[in-house]
């Protein structure tokens, strides 16, 4: 067995390996984690990530030539970007913006709308102070800001050309809109250098391809 060995649901995270794999032109198997049903916690699983989160993903040819697991959706697409040498710009300058950005997505993009999310979605039921939602709903703004103010200049996070760095954070702004329909809370519109680029993002083919893997925008009508 050569193809990667993929672990993952549609979610903003889980969404981002399909898309680059697809990208890359890389072989790889398709294997869900329903995380609704609690599969994330079978030991199989944890094996694979002990922090029973998806995706996780093994090659079956890893850098000694033997089977080898990686976790956390940030570091697999810098293992699979070095691995195919595709998606990660070759200039040294150019290759620390995209991996500053990967790091930008894992410590503010993911955690700050991820809790803007679960506030705006699912908080209301357990609590129903407005300042948890109205907090993270201020930072996703704030970070969205910055992302447009770097796309007024870029075409995409790292100049010309597409990269993890991309595939890292542009799901996550779908997510919004899609999943959580907070478009109009957060005025996302407004943000109109960010929309342009998901939706360039979003009409590459194999980004399209990737979508489907998982439904990704299926899951997100539900």
């Amino acid at each position: 067995m050569t193809n990667i060995q993929l672990y993952s649901l549609g979610s903003p995270n889980g969404i981002k390996i399909p898309i680059a794999l697809e990208e890359m032109g890389m072989a790889y198997d398709v294997h869900t984690v329903d995380i609704l049903k609690g599969e994330q916690f079978a030991d199989s699983f944890k094996k694979l990530n002990p922090n029973c989160k998806i995706p996780a993903i093994v090659d079956p040819q890893g850098p000694d030539g033997t089977p080898h697991s990686i976790m956390e959706s940030g570091a697999i697409l810098l293992y699979l970007a070095e691995k195919s040498g595709k998606l990660l710009p070759e200039n040294p300058s150019e290759r620390s913006e995209a991996i500053q950005w990967l790091f930008f997505q894992a410590a503010n993009i993911g955690p700050m709308f991820g809790a803007f999310g679960h506030f705006h979605t699912y908080g209301k039921d357990n609590c129903d102070h407005p300042y948890p939602e109205a907090r993270f709903a201020t930072e996703t703004q704030r970070l969205l800001g910055i992302l447009n103010e770097r796309l007024e200049s870029h075409e995409y996070i790292v100049g010309h050309t597409y990269s993890i760095a991309d595939i890292s954070i542009f799901p996550w702004v779908i997510w919004l809109n899609m999943f959580y329909k907070a478009g109009n809370q957060l005025k996302l519109e407004s943000f109109s250098h960010v929309m342009a680029w998901v939706n360039k993002c979003s009409s590459r083919p194999a980004t399209i391809r990737g979508f489907e893997v998982y439904n990704f925008t299926e899951m997100g009508k539900t």
